[in-house]
């Protein structure tokens, strides 16, 4: 039971990181990405890499 728990926990972890990162891509403008943004959205899906990337990666600094 508890490995069942770790395993779902990850996964909502997982997604909550995809959505935040699709959301951040959504409404940042394609000036504050670095590269295109469709490689960012399909990286967004591959486990917890794809989004880390992007928050520490894909994102300029706005200012």
């Amino acid at each position: 039971m508890r490995q069942r728990r770790v395993i779902v926990g990850a996964v909502v972890v997982q997604w909550v990181l995809a959505v935040a990162a699709l959301v951040d891509l959504w409404r940042r403008p394609a000036e504050g990405v670095r590269g295109p943004k469709r490689v960012w959205r399909v990286a967004a899906f591959v486990n917890f890499a794809g989004p880390v990337a992007y928050f520490l990666f894909g994102r300029k600094k706005v200012g």
